[in-house]
This record gives C-alpha cells, structure tokens and sequence, in this order.
C-alpha cells in the first residue's frame, strides 16, 4: 500500500504497475476480492492508455483468475479469453503460458473440460519452457482436477505431482505446495489405495495460512475420510460442514457448489435419498448462478438418476 501511494504521487510507472499487480494479487488471496479487482482495474486503465499488449494480457488473466476464485464464471472466461487473444497477438511464450493456463482454468470452472484439457497441456508445455512456476503450477493442479473427475487417478497424481515441482523449484508458497500434496493423497484414496497416515492428513489444514485454500483443504479432508471406510462418515461429515461455512464466509462460490456437491455424495452413502437431492439442488443453483454451465448439467444428470 505503500509503495502503491507514493508511486501515485511521484509519478513512478514501474513502481505503480508492481505494486497494482502484487496488492491485487495479495488481497484475492486474502479473499479480498472486490479490492483485489479494483488495483487491476487502476492497472488495465494505465495498460490501454500506453498499449502495452503484454501488460494487458497479464492483467486480464490474473483478473479471471479473482473471478474464478468469487465464482464469476463467466465474467473468468471473458476475461481469460481477452488475455489469450492478447498473448496470440504478441506470440511471447511467456505470455502466452500464463494466458493458456487461465483460459484452461476458465473452461473447466464452465465444465468444458475437453478445451479445459487442451489449454491447460499447452499452458504446461510453455510453462516447463520459460520456468514460469506459479502459472504452470496453476495449469498442472487444474489439470489434475481434470483427471480426477474423469476417474483417471494415476493422471491426476502425475499433474498434482508436476505442480508441486514447479512451485519447489522456487521454494514457493508452503501453503499451495501442502494443498498439491493433499491433492495427491486424495487422488490416491479415491484410486482405491488406503495407504494414508491420518495425522499427515490433518496438518495440511493446521499450517495452511491462504485464506482462499481453507474450504478447498477441508473439503478434501472430509473428501479423504469419506472414501476411506464407512467408519469415518461422522468425521467426514464435519469436515464437509466446514467446507461449506468456510466458503460461504470467504464468497468463494463455485468452490461452495462443489462442496454441497461432494455433501450430496455423503448423503448418498447413507442412504438419505431426499438429503442427497436437496444438496445436489443447492449445488446446482449455485452452478447457475456461476455460469458453470456443463457442472450444472453433470449434477442434474445425477439428481435425475436419484429421482
């Protein structure tokens, strides 16, 4: 806030930019989103006024990002397709991974997961190129979500895997490389493997400090206990609770669809027909509102099939 107030005064350009693009950037990982807009949006003004088409590119993309986070979907893919015309145009391979990455992140949040599949592998491939390592390991986690949904748990390990290497390369964020790890131990529960040491399992939720990954680690916590014995529905259950309330306290709401989504599947498990409907609704409506369009069809396909 600083810097960003004296580069204000005197004039300083860089110093404006940088301090835009990192407050906006901060304060969306604090859950901050509507700030975090607003500091892009002094820098998208300053980018058009001096035509800088990589600056552009780069703003629009971190700002789908934010929107992706807020459950924005639409306002995310706009946005993300803007700063992927944009790296087109200039052909910089830097550019265009972080581009790719926030295009393929987009498409899957709108359930277009083929085009998801597709961007977010070009965005990896740039990204292993340039060393670019937060956008590469943003493309490979989101790849592994892919895959994950597709049931293709080896895959989804691979990408996980591919991300955490990224972000150790530059010994970055602890906190997203503990969300990658519990990633990859999901994907293991989920493959059938029970090979998982409960107390590594709950520290990912202990030394987490990124407020926009505490619905996401417990939602995967209570996804974990879920699918390791019917022993552990209660806990699971709490855990999922947690998602729920963490999301909808943080405004994080395509991340709360999926969380009413996975308490539908609890239900589910216990035989309770008419709880699991009513959350599948839940988390449809709240799809619909998104604009995730093909979530909101994969999820009425399963409340059809409980009806």
């Amino acid at each position: 806030d600083d810097a960003l107030r004296i580069s204000e005064k005197t004039g300083g350009h860089n110093t404006f930019f940088l301090s835009s693009f990192y407050l906006g950037y901060c304060t969306s990982s604090s859950c901050e989103f509507e700030r975090g807009i607003q500091h892009l949006n002094k820098m998208l003004e300053m980018s058009k006024v001096g035509r800088d088409l990589s600056n552009l590119s780069f703003i629009n993309g971190l700002t789908a990002y934010i929107y992706i986070y807020q459950g924005r979907i639409d306002l995310a893919y706009q946005r993300s397709e803007e700063s992927l015309r944009l790296a087109e145009k200039i052909g910089d391979m830097y550019v265009k991974g972080m581009a790719y990455s926030c295009y393929g992140a987009s498409c899957y949040c709108k359930g277009l997961f083929d085009k998801a599949e597709n961007s977010l592998s070009k965005a990896v491939t740039f990204c292993e190129k340039t060393t670019h390592f937060t956008w590469g390991a943003l493309a490979s986690s989101f790849l592994g979500d892919i895959y994950v949904n597709r049931r293709e748990y080896r895959r989804s390990q691979d990408q996980y895997n591919k991300a955490i290497s990224f972000l150790r390369s530059c010994s970055y964020c602890p906190s997203w490389i503990n969300l990658e790890e519990l990633s990859v131990a999901r994907a293991k529960i989920l493959s059938g493997d029970q090979d998982i040491d409960r107390s590594t399992l709950f520290k990912y939720h202990e030394t987490n400090r990124i407020k926009i990954y505490e619905g996401l680690v417990a939602r995967y916590t209570g996804e974990i206990l879920l699918n390791l014995d019917d022993q552990n529905l209660s806990e699971a259950e709490d855990w999922i609770r947690k998602a729920i309330e963490t999301n909808k306290r943080n405004g994080m709401m395509f991340h709360l669809g999926q969380d009413y989504a996975l308490y539908a599947e609890l239900f589910k498990r216990k035989s309770d027909k008419s709880k699991a409907k009513e959350n599948l609704n839940k988390a449809i409506e709240i799809f619909k509102e998104c604009g995730a369009d093909g979530w909101v069809e994969k999820y009425e396909k399963e409340l059809a099939a409980l009806s």
